[in-house]
């Protein structure tokens, strides 16, 4: 059904927006649009549809050359567009009168606010909705440089101008977007549960969609010969893990501030393996965000933080996937965990630009589910979004969200505010006995998607969320990461937790008679009761 959407092409339909190497040759091309070249790296025409006869697509493709890589490949078959983007200040449109180039190194606007990707929404208007939807469905699955990526295959949207050479991309995206019926049916009482995995990704997190845009563009400044050495970042795990992966594909140098005993062991290892210059740090996630800013204005360190607006030009396209592996229909409600809170809005943006292309013809609702321990959304969501505080984040097992001063507040609100959105928090224990329950049904998450449950489990129970809604919960990275957390949940090693869901192993002699006792006993209280 849903996931098959992305495993499904419309190449007979998509006319002559195939790349050129799918082109019938004995079809008769129609003429190009005569709109204006801003640069040349699309391998697809995006010229509209014509009443010519669609040229079929031949039954193979040709084989490239031996000595030819998937980037070679992409080199031959570029196609001109007219698509552009820059930075504005929040919260405005192209014709902004202060904007600035994406070539250039910027973080704030003028007033020192957050700034934005704008698109110029009336070139991509130029395209109906279903010439975009053919599009991006053709690209899914395949080897194409640079579309096989879930966030490339949407490149128009993202960054237009830059070079397919200068991409660095592990073909992140395509993640599954799972059914998650026993939990939905046991727990809940729902048949229509979805959790987007973005954890099943390059570096086991969302944050590669972000990234791959992000080196990306350092790739090309570097090329520019602007004043860009390496690229930092504060983390909470995640981040740096996806930073010093790209960095290392792209053999830019990468440094990673971490809050000194703060993250798991697993997420300490991925940038130490990736080869990036780790510094671990005496303070919390904000403290490391207040040096990371102060360091990068100083030095040539390009700042990889979600303040730096081009990560969420590929967060977003995870919207624009969930649409399509549900064949382009809009869900009722998305959840997505919030610290940051970039992610929030990269959701928001992505449901929007979809909309206003006429893609879809709405949008869903949205909750932002914060962890109690690290809840300032929340509590300016409750106060009416009268009264916005800062907190001091306390240790929670969800410890990417553990941010008591995100950087993204604005974007937040702003995206909540549009979508007629929602904020829920999750206590230690509830996120945790989620997480729990939702490993019990054969998924293996994460903390972070544990609140996300639990905010969804509320919303049930309060019921603002009814039983047959369509909804989606993003699962943000994967359990894998943080495994040492499941070892005290199911080991009752957390102090002051009932741990109600845990699943301990079972000491057994190793006598034939005593296995047989201790399995005849586990197989009765299983066995259905007649």
């Amino acid at each position: 059904m849903a996931s098959s959407a992305l495993f499904h092409s419309s190449l007979s339909s998509l006319s002559p927006n195939l790349p050129a190497f799918y082109q019938n040759p004995a079809s008769k091309r129609p003429p190009t649009s005569s709109l204006s070249v801003s640069c040349t790296s699309s391998t697809f025409d995006p010229s509209p549809a014509t009443n010519s006869t669609p040229p079929q697509p031949p039954s193979s493709k040709t084989r490239r050359a031996a000595d030819e890589n998937i980037r070679d490949e992409a080199r031959r078959h570029r196609s001109p567009h007219s698509f552009s983007a820059k930075y504005v200040p929040f919260n405005s449109g192209f014709d902004s009168p202060e904007s600035y180039s994406l070539d250039e190194i910027v973080y704030r606007s003028q007033s020192g606010g957050l700034l934005d990707v704008q698109h110029d929404m009336d070139a991509l208007r130029k395209f109906d909705g279903a010439y975009w939807r053919r599009l991006f469905d053709s690209r899914v699955g395949k080897t194409t440089w640079p579309y096989g990526s879930g966030v490339w295959s949407k490149k128009e949207w993202v960054l237009p101008e830059i070079d397919d050479d200068d991409i660095v991309s592990a073909f992140e995206g395509n993640s599954n977007l799972f059914w998650a019926e026993r939990f939905g049916k046991q727990f809940l009482g729902m048949n229509d549960l979805w959790v987007k995995h973005c954890g099943i990704s390059h570096t086991g997190s969302f944050k590669d969609l972000g990234m791959t845009v992000l080196i990306s563009q350092v790739n090309r400044l570097r090329k520019l010969n602007r004043p860009v050495v390496g690229v930092g970042c504060a983390s909470t795990g995640d981040t740096s893990a996806a930073l010093s992966a790209y960095c290392a594909a792209a053999g830019i140098p990468s440094i990673v501030f971490l809050p000194a005993n703060k993250i798991s062991m697993a997420q300490l290892v991925q940038p130490i393996a990736n080869g990036a210059f780790v510094l671990s740090i005496n303070t919390d996630f904000d403290g490391c965000m207040k040096l990371i800013r102060e360091i990068t204005a100083e030095l040539p360190i390009y700042l990889a933080n979600s303040l730096n607006s081009l990560r969420l030009e590929g967060q977003k396209t995870a919207a624009i996937e969930i649409l399509q592996q549900f064949d382009w229909e809009v869900p009722d409600w998305v959840i997505v965990p919030g610290g940051n809170l970039g992610n929030i809005y990269a959701f928001y943006k992505g449901f929007k630009m979809c909309q206003e292309l006429g893609l879809v013809d709405r949008i869903p609702r949205m909750v932002c589910a914060q962890a109690a321990n690290a809840n300032p959304l929340y509590l300016y969501y409750k106060s009416g979004w009268k009264d916005f505080k800062p907190v001091k984040a306390n240790s929670t097992f969800a410890s990417a969200i553990q941010i008591g001063d995100p950087v993204s507040i604005d974007r937040a609100v702003y995206a909540l505010k549009n979508c007629d959105g929602i904020v829920e928090e999750a206590s230690e224990e509830e996120l945790m006995d989620a997480m729990a329950k939702a490993d019990s049904t054969g998924m293996f998450i994460c903390p972070h998607t544990g609140v996300a449950l639990t905010a969804l489990d509320k919303l049930r129970k309060s019921g603002v969320i009814g039983a047959g809604d369509r909804t989606v919960v993003v699962s943000t990275a994967h359990g894998l990461k943080f495994t040492q957390s499941k070892v005290d949940y199911h080991s009752k090693a957390i102090k002051d937790m009932a741990c109600r869901f845990a699943n301990p192993p079972t000491e057994v002699k190793a006598e034939f008679g005593e296995v047989m006792d201790v399995l005849k006993e586990y197989l009765f209280n299983k066995a259905p009761k007649v």
